[in-house]
């Protein structure tokens, strides 16, 4: 979130969370630096990305998107603009036939440090389109996950994603964009906020790498359905206390029930979505007013100023 306002005690602890990797970071930067250096940067993707439909589809993997059938609908459709693809959705958008000889401009992106992502570019379907795949990762993705994904023919172009820049010139990414420019990429690589996950900046991708002013929104629920069991939702951020009894106050402000006036339904949040929506809407307001979020995900909590919902089959209808 915005780095001016002051940090919330849920933004705290998400913190930690995510600090708990810095490790790791700093591991896989170095492992991948020779890479960085010798590959091509994200910003290249703006040069030659097709600017006949200025418009990109986020896939997320929030359950709506398979409770909607919109993978399918999308491969039906006679959408022309980007694709831009969660790593943890890859294989399943291509499974449905959302694949790059249908989208020529299709990407994927990764900013989990995390070994386990791997796996999500081990598959025939991403061997088989990898060539045509453009792949955006940032420099401190996972070695082994970059090593898959090249293997698998992904074009990798890097990019740095921001997470403690406003800590100035002892910051790690302040050192690591001068490492990056002391051999190459002089004016440097583009750099992102994530919001804490690649949903997020998935967005982020789409308008300010890929230039597009229209992003629409896909699978990005980050929300539970109403009817979702109790201990469904609880478990996802477990480092969170959740001894509450769930009729009390404490457990309420954990995991409240919102209301979606967008859809006419409630949904509930835990800790770890409170953070990712509050981050989402905070950088869809502050983001150019050119820019333009469709969220057609038809579920889920991202909802406010400046979000336009609408049904998926309605947005292909009105801009295809």
């Amino acid at each position: 979130m915005s780095e001016n306002s002051s940090i919330n005690p849920l933004e705290q602890s998400m913190k930690k969370i995510q600090y708990a990797d810095y490790d790791n970071w700093i591991t896989n930067f170095a492992l991948n630096l020779d890479d960085i250096w010798n590959e091509n940067s994200s910003k290249d993707l703006s040069q030659h990305h097709s600017n006949q439909n200025n418009i990109a589809i986020v896939i997320g993997k929030g359950p709506s998107i398979d409770e909607k059938n919109h993978l399918q609908i999308l491969a039906n459709s006679n959408f022309t603009g980007s694709i831009v693809c969660c790593d943890g959705k890859l294989i399943d958008t291509l499974k449905c036939g959302v694949t790059p000889d249908k989208f020529p401009n299709f990407y994927v992106v990764n900013i989990d440090p995390g070994s386990h992502t791997a796996k999500l570019f081990d598959h025939p379907l991403v061997s088989k389109f990898g060539s045509k795949i453009k792949g955006i990762f940032t420099t401190i993705s996972n070695n082994n996950t970059v090593k898959q994904a090249r293997q698998s023919g992904i074009q990798i172009h890097w990019m740095h994603s921001l997470f403690d820049y406003n800590d100035g010139k002892k910051s790690f990414n302040y050192i690591s964009s001068i490492i990056v420019r002391s051999k190459k990429h002089g004016n440097g690589l583009p750099a992102i906020q994530t919001g804490g996950n690649v949903g997020t900046s998935c967005w982020f991708v789409s308008w300010k790498i890929l230039k597009c002013t229209k992003v629409v929104l896909l699978g990005m629920n980050h929300g539970w359905n109403e009817d979702t069991p109790i201990e469904t939702i609880t478990k996802h951020g477990v480092d969170f206390a959740t001894s509450y009894g769930v009729d009390t106050p404490e457990f309420q402000r954990l995991f409240p029930k919102i209301y979606n006036p967008d859809l006419q339904k409630y949904c509930i949040l835990d800790p770890i979505f409170q953070y990712y929506r509050g981050a989402i809407l905070e950088f869809i307001l502050r983001s150019p007013l050119d820019i333009e979020t469709i969220n057609a995900t038809e579920g889920g909590s991202i909802f406010g100023k400046r979000v336009k919902s609408m049904p998926f089959e309605n947005f292909l209808q009105e801009y295809t």
